[in-house]
């Protein structure tokens, strides 16, 4: 069974500018569903529509497809009924038919977790449903306002129930609407047909609609539980290490002779051994140039850069001698002068403790701190990508 994603994210809006490229917990709007849908194992094809040409560039990088879009579907009047079906006749003229399944993303509800469209897509197939819609819990008591005096719509003011006791009812939250194309064809709207729901938590009910909301969404979407899914490189040619605040814990115990000494963690060690054994290539890059670097280095049995006051541009050297493509090179920071490295590299790394530009900057944030055992988190991780 095909199943596609499409995007819709038109470059214009009046209530927030370039709503889909506000930067929203260190990425823009957009490239969170990017990551959801790319992540997706039912999904086989993304794509984006839109007439923007920064939207495109976003997206084309973060590894959608694009489908050019009319400026006549770009603009407020524009139903996302018609984007779709727009978008589908592209398709239908370069396939010679349909897909079998849509999965329609919109890119101001961005906070899903993990296996959520997965889980949507199970659900339709699994109820042979036509169209399914997610949803959060609405415990709302709802009135209309009218003309005369407001009208309740949910329940009855003479006979007001706990919100426990009341009927379950649903919102849609505007994150994830599957449906079949022939359904949406057929009738014009995305629910045609037998509809299913596929309900989340009270959090996915937060939407980008006014510059008040963006910094609640940065909030949410920083939560451990909904930081976009890791989109690792499709190959990976070397792993670089930054030493202090990474393999150790940033600390440095001085003697009264002035001799220092850093602390590790074999944790790390033993993440670094099963990681070379697996084949994946390895580096340690420091700005410092001393003799427990390089005995770290040692000990762990991986080629060491050390005293360079550009890293950046000693990494950029090392690339360039070897011939890495630095899409292909994952590098774990803490501080601002891993920065050059993290903007250079297609996989940039934080540990949990790091400067909060890194943080920024950085697609993968660790959950443990330097020395902390954050070597041997993102070692498990990437042995299990592979």
């Amino acid at each position: 069974m095909a199943v596609v994603a499409i995007i819709p994210a038109r470059g214009g809006s009046k209530r927030v500018p370039a709503k889909n490229l506000v930067e929203v917990a260190g990425r823009p709007l957009i490239e969170h569903t990017i990551r959801h849908a790319l992540t997706a194992t039912t999904v086989d094809e993304v794509y984006v529509s839109t007439e923007d040409h920064d939207v495109a560039t976003v997206a084309t990088r973060a590894g959608t497809r694009v489908i050019d879009r009319p400026l006549e579907l770009a603009d407020d009047t524009a139903s996302s009924e018609s984007v779709l079906l727009h978008a589908l006749d592209v398709l239908r003229a370069r396939d010679g038919h349909d897909p079998d399944l849509v999965v329609f993303l919109q890119c101001t509800s961005p906070v899903r977790r993990v296996g959520d469209i997965d889980l949507a897509v199970r659900t339709l197939r699994e109820a042979d449903a036509d169209s399914l819609f997610s949803a959060t819990e609405n415990r709302d008591l709802l009135w209309r306002l009218g003309a005369a005096c407001p009208e309740p719509l949910n329940y009855d003011p003479a006979d007001r129930r706990r919100e426990q006791d009341m009927h379950p009812q649903v919102r849609e939250n505007g994150s994830i609407y599957v449906f079949r194309p022939e359904a949406l064809r057929r009738e014009g709207h995305r629910l045609a047909g037998r509809t299913v729901v596929h309900e989340m938590d009270y959090w996915t009910s937060f939407q980008l609609d006014e510059p008040s909301q963006v910094s609640l969404l940065d909030w949410i979407l920083r939560r451990p539980e909904f930081r976009p899914p890791v989109l690792w490189p499709k190959s990976i040619s070397l792993v670089v290490f930054d030493f202090d605040g990474v393999m150790t814990d940033n600390a440095v115990l001085v003697g009264e002779d002035g001799a220092e000494m850093v602390r590790c963690t074999r944790a790390d060690g033993w993440g670094i051994a099963r990681l070379r054994d697996a084949g994946t290539p390895l580096l340690l890059l420091s700005t410092e140039s001393h003799p427990v670097v390089s005995a770290r280095a040692r000990k762990l049995a991986i080629p060491c850069i050390q005293g360079v006051g550009d890293k950046a541009a000693a990494l950029e050297d090392h690339l360039r001698r070897f011939q890495i493509d630095p899409s292909e090179v994952v590098y774990v920071g803490n501080d601002v002068n891993d920065l050059g490295c993290l903007d250079l590299v297609g996989m940039p790394v934080a540990v949990a403790d790091a400067h909060s530009e890194v943080i920024d900057r950085s697609v993968l944030v660790l959950e443990h701190a330097g020395g902390e055992g954050a070597v041997r988190e993102l070692c498990d991780m990437l042995l299990e990508a592979k």
